[in-house]
This record gives C-alpha cells, structure tokens and sequence, in this order.
C-alpha cells in the first residue's frame, strides 16, 4: 500500500478529484500536461495539485465512481467482471446490446476498431452499423449483459483518437441482434460462414491483420485511447491514416515511410498550379514539393511529409472538384519528388515547399491536428483583424467567384464560418484566399468546417 502525498484535481468550471498510485504517477501527469492542455468532450481542462491524501469513494454519493474503478480494474486485472464485488455495486445490467454513436467523427472509425476497443471488456458476439440522422451509430451484443455494464461505465464519453471520435453509449431495448451478412457494414463473430451480401466486399484478413497491428499503439487498453504527442505515441494524423486506410480497404504497408508521394490526376491544366495545390493538399498535411508534369500538365505529383499525411490526403481529397474538374489521388511508387538540375527551366511547374513558413502541422500538439475535416461548403475563417466586417468578409469571398449563403461571428470577431454554395466553391476560396493579407500584420487562416450555419 502507498501512503498517496499528493493526488491531481482537474477542475474546469466543475472540479474532479484523481488520485493516481503513486506520488511519482502523479508529478509524471502534472507535468507532462503542463505542456499539453488535454481535452475533455472538447472541452480544456487545468490539472494541478490538490491538498487532499486520499480519495473516499464508499459512500452513497460516490457509487458510481466506485463501479467505474471496480470496471476499470476487473478488466486491467484480467478479472472476471462479473465478481462478486462488481455484483454488489452495478444494478443488473437490462440487456446485452449496446447502442454507440460517435460524436466529432472527423476520422473514419471502422467496425474492426470497435471490435477491438469493446472486446477488452468481453466476447464481442456480434456488430451492426449504420448511419442515422447523418451520424454514425453502432450496435454491438456481448455475450454477458455485464460486460456491457462495464464497457459503457468505463467507455461512454471516451475519445477514440486524440480530441475526436466520442463515445456516446447507450443500452439498446434490443436483447439480440440478427445479423445477416459478415461484411464492412455488420459482422457475426459466432457465424464466419456467413454471406459478404450483394455489393459488399467480403471480410478482407489482410486490412484485419493490418488494422489490428496498428490498433495495438493506436488505441491499447481503454484507460489508454486518448494518444498524446509523447515519444513514441502515434500522433493524430497517423491515427486518421491507419483509420482511414481501414474504412478505405487500402494497406498501410509499404507506404508509411518517408516518401509519402501522391499521384494527382484529371487536373485542370490551364488553372492548377503548384501553390494552389500545395494549398489545398497543406490542409492534411505538411506539402514537402510540387511537380506538374512537364509532358502530362493535367497531373501532379505531390510529396507529404510522411506516408501517413499521404494517406489522410488521398482519403480526404480523391474524388473532389477543382477547378471544376473532379480530380483523382492515389499512391505514387515514388519516393520523393526531384527538383529540375540546376539551370534549367522547367516553366516553374516544381517548387519546393520544404521551408514554408505555412506548413499546417510543424508544431506538435497544434489545435490544426484537432481540426481536420473532409472539404464541405463551410469554411472556418481565422485571424481576423478587428477592423473587418460581415460585409467586408462577404465581398472578399464572393469575388473567389462563388456565393456566400450564410456567415457567423464568432464571440470574439477573431474568428468565424463562412458558408458557401457547394464545397467546390468553399475549395476555390480556400486556394485563393488562404493566407491572404488582411492588412495590420493579419493573414486570414481558412479552413474546412465540420459545421453548417
């Protein structure tokens, strides 16, 4: 037994008490999210000492934080959830199935990452997703209605990837689930025999082997799911890689290390550039070069820092319009991007972007690796100097050539959403006004929303 010196309290307009296993436990968290502000449900949170020794958990009042310590070390243990002691706290469980949705989904989250986060708490028997009222959902069945209880006191609330992806979990009135086919889309653990069903692609082993090596660093126990930017921790733009390599049936071997080349095709040649597609691919990651192709003018070949940026950038931008033309981004075999010999024009169709002062993700722990979003018609605006209006901002936008429909102030009038007519408007306006100086010292910051006015 430790004599506890010290506990931490986290305290943002409610206050919480945590006490750790160790005084030494305790100053490792205190200072390392000194550095780094952690996030609750989006929300910031201050961690600091607390002159409290202990921490009393066995009164009424604190019965459920008591069931949540039970869950927690049932299942760090290797205990049986189902003991007696968790018996005495946890009122019976109402059924075996739970209903999940996934708030801030701005990865994608697969069916085999469920299976592995819930599957730390019991025999995951079977898994059904959907998309309801534009959100992702899931239904998952345990083969014990306590190991449901347990995984919906420890994981409700929780954030699959760093600041993203929340837990929302909820019993189901259902107390079985029938499932049909083994696919993307539901999966049967007890029937492996059964049909992919018509236009779903069968269970690929090899994106299940990939994912789950992957998953191990990515997510680890439950207690763990929140990554940090600590050595050795997966950041959050290789979270979104390996998620999105998932939901995309694409292998992440081969393509992680350095290189991270893209191949851009079907381009608008009289328009692209190599800034404006350093521009628009800067949203998902740090553009390294840009070569045009000097016989081929309608593609591109783009280098990312790492494969994983390469990745999240292909998943976010293939199939999008612009410049009016839907483009395509797939893997490159090459490595690196190389620059014309020296003395020789190649019509400035290659630039080197390694020194950009406007690289996104440079910076670990930027609030840019929080907000990465899919192209959508509204765009989240920053850095706006105080001088500025709605109407100024309007005029701005409207003269990129498309039509502004709605706009919002933030609180502050540093920020605000612009919406657009279409995302294809919404990207243009991106490529052209990113950056663009404002005046005072002020560069507008433009990225993609996950909001709609």
């Amino acid at each position: 037994l430790y004599s506890i010196a010290s506990d931490v309290a986290v305290g943002v307009k409610v206050s919480a008490f945590l006490e750790l296993g160790t005084e030494e436990a305790a100053v490792t968290m205190v200072n390392y999210y000194t550095a780094v502000t952690p996030q609750v449900r989006n929300v910031p949170v201050f961690i600091q000492y607390s002159n409290h020794k202990e921490l009393k958990t066995d009164s009424a009042l604190n019965q459920r934080a008591q069931a949540v310590l039970q869950a927690v070390s049932a299942v760090q243990e290797g205990g049986s959830p189902s003991s007696a002691a968790g018996e005495s706290v946890l009122t019976p469980a109402p059924s075996p199935v739970l209903r999940i949705i996934i708030d801030n989904m701005f990865y994608p989250v697969t069916l085999d990452v469920l299976q592995q986060i819930f599957s730390k708490f019991g025999t995951v028997m079977k898994i059904i997703t959907f998309t309801k009222n534009n959100q992702f959902q899931a239904l998952l069945q345990f083969s014990d209605p306590v190991n449901a209880q347990q995984a919906k006191l420890s994981l409700d609330g929780q954030n699959i990837y760093n600041s993203c992806c929340t837990l929302r979990i909820d019993f189901s009135k259902l107390v079985n689930l029938n499932v049909k086919y083994n696919n993307d889309k539901s999966r049967d653990y007890t029937r492996p025999e059964l049909p992919a069903g018509d236009g779903q692609p069968p269970v690929d082993p090899s994106v299940a082997a990939t994912l789950s090596k992957d998953s191990t660093s990515l997510l680890g126990t439950p207690s763990g799911m929140v990554t940090s930017y600590s050595s050795g921790a997966i950041s959050p733009l290789s979270a979104a890689a390996a998620a999105a390599a998932a939901a995309g049936r694409v292998a992440l071997s081969g393509h992680t290390g350095p290189g991270g080349v893209l191949l851009v095709s079907n381009l608008n040649e009289e328009m692209v550039t190599p800034q404006s597609l350093f521009t628009l691919f800067g949203v998902y990651g740090d553009v390294q070069r840009v070569k045009i192709l000097y016989n081929k003018k309608d593609s591109a070949l783009i280098q990312m820092s790492d494969g994983n940026q390469a990745q999240l950038a292909m998943s976010h931008l293939n199939g999008q319009k612009m410049y009016g033309k839907i483009i395509r981004v797939t893997l490159s075999k090459h490595q690196t991007v190389q620059l014309p010999r020296e003395g020789l024009d190649d019509q400035g169709l290659t630039k080197d972007f390694t020194s950009s002062p406007l690289h996104r993700f440079k910076k670990p722990g930027s609030k840019n690796f929080q907000n990465i979003f899919p192209p959508s018609a509204t765009l989240h605006l920053s850095n706006i100097p105080e001088n500025v209006t709605e109407e100024d901002l309007r005029l701005l936008f409207s003269n990129s050539g498309g039509t502004v429909k709605a706009f919002k102030f933030f609180q502050d009038r540093k920020m605000a959403l612009l919406q657009m007519s279409t995302a294809e408007e919404a990207i243009q306006a991106l490529i052209d006004l990113h950056n663009y100086d404002m005046g005072r010292g002020h560069r507008l910051r433009v990225s993609f929303s996950k909001s709609t006015i």
